[in-house]
């Protein structure tokens, strides 16, 4: 995904009103008048909202006869979602060797050690009280 876009995306998804019109959508086709009629806001204001997310790519809307119709377009968001991929953490099992793999081996074998000289520190003391 192209970095302007996934800005652009976010952008027009900052806003709650647009994104409860982005759930809204996610249902099924709406017409600009039930979706304006939802909101507490002027008719004016809800076409403004509704450009932004056409701007983004995230609506599509089409004339019915006198209603003009909109529906989610989930292709921008797909896209997000693969981009924000890359900075999900990543579990343990798919985690790539490298500096992070090294530093949890490393943690693994810190700890091994320490119960290790803890173990024989014990035994060290069980031997100091028989003699």
């Amino acid at each position: 995904m192209c970095y302007t876009l996934a800005v652009l995306v976010l952008a027009a998804l900052a806003d709650p009103v647009r994104r409860e019109i982005v759930e809204l959508l996610a249902d099924g086709e709406v017409t600009a008048g039930a979706i304006a009629d939802r909101f507490p806001v002027s008719r004016p204001a809800v076409s403004r909202h509704l450009r932004v997310l056409r701007e983004a790519g995230l609506v599509r809307a089409t004339e019915r006869g006198r209603e003009r119709v909109y529906r989610l377009d989930r292709a921008p968001l797909a896209e997000l979602d693969r981009w924000l991929e890359r900075y999900r953490p990543v579990p343990a099992e798919r985690a790539a060797p490298g500096p992070a793999g090294r530093l949890d081996a490393l943690g693994t074998e810190l700890r091994r050690g320490r119960r290790r000289a803890a173990a024989a520190t014990r035994e060290g003391d069980t031997d100091d009280r028989t003699a």
